[in-house]
């Protein structure tokens, strides 16, 4: 069936009034068009629902059947489209995020505090994750959204970059490199490195790099967080490759940061499932993340 609510709300109304041109005064209807609506709406059901004379309307007993209910219905309907209109001027609530470790720990904090000060009444619930374990949380919808390194497979996904973050080398004071202004990474071919592991979206991304230059390197140790591949590298167990997120924005006392050439970027997107949009509290939140990224200092 084909019923609109506008018939349904001229039915109610002759049911009411028992006259068309008084329902059409209530509803704002000529009367013609009132008869027109009882009739299209009579069609869909296929039987008779008002028994019309020269001097009144009266509801045959499916039409009573239909009127005695039809209030109830459509007063739920309307507080139902009230509720949901109310979403969109929601100002407080609670907006899930989960990200991967790197962006945990040097950008979301500073999201988090913007949205303390901007949004206060939204709560900004993180979830601290390995990149996989935010994909399959954005995709079984248990978060609103998730900042990531750009996924292999988007297919699934809505996307949006919000920060481009170069790859740089790590080494300690004493390396041969440095005391470089920059290094091709075919000078890394032969090293030994410390790296992230493949939980860590950035690692296809470095060994793409590495592969494409030319780099044959000796991978010593994978870690999950790059303050354990500094604790490494500190320790002489090799270099590193890390994105430069990572790097305290304050630069290193014990280590030595130097760009990479030609510059090998990651991209960190929001992502949420497509052609479902999250609610209009975590479009704000989504939107407040793209500017604190933009606004982020470049690495040392």
């Amino acid at each position: 069936m084909n019923v609109t609510l506008r018939q349904l709300r001229v039915f109610l109304a002759v049911a009411e009034t028992r006259n068309f041109s008084r329902a059409g005064d209530q509803i704002g209807l000529t009367q013609p068009a009132v008869s027109r609506s009882i009739l299209e709406f009579e069609a869909q059901f296929g039987l008779k629902l008002l028994d019309r004379t020269t001097r009144e309307v009266a509801l045959t007993e499916a039409g009573q059947s239909l009127a005695a209910r039809l209030h109830r219905v459509l007063d739920e309907l309307e507080q139902t489209l009230l509720d949901v209109q109310g979403m969109s001027n929601a100002r407080r609530g609670k907006v899930r995020v989960a990200s991967s470790p790197t962006l945990s720990a040097n950008l979301m904090p500073a999201c988090i505090a913007a949205c303390a000060r901007v949004e206060p009444d939204i709560e900004l619930v993180l979830l601290d994750r390995i990149q996989q374990d935010v994909l399959d949380s954005v995709r079984a919808g248990e978060v609103d959204f998730g900042v990531v390194i750009e996924p292999a497979s988007q297919d699934d996904l809505q996307c949006e970059t919000i920060l481009s973050d170069p790859f740089c080398l790590v080494v300690p004071p004493d390396h041969a490199h440095a005391g470089r202004k920059q290094l091709k990474w075919s000078q890394l071919d032969g090293e030994a490195l410390v790296l992230l592991d493949h939980a860590s979206g950035s690692r296809r991304l470095i060994d793409q790099a590495l592969i494409r230059h030319g780099a044959h390197c000796i991978v010593r140790q994978q870690v999950g967080h790059p303050t354990t591949a500094f604790r490494m590298i500190e320790a002489g167990l090799g270099i590193s490759v890390m994105p430069s997120l990572a790097v305290p924005p304050a630069g290193f006392r014990s280590l030595r940061v130097v760009p990479l050439v030609p510059q090998v970027e990651r991209a960190v997107m929001l992502v949420h499932r497509r052609n479902r949009a999250p609610s209009p509290l975590a479009q704000r939140v989504w939107q407040l993340i793209h500017e604190t990224a933009i606004a982020l200092p470049a690495a040392p």
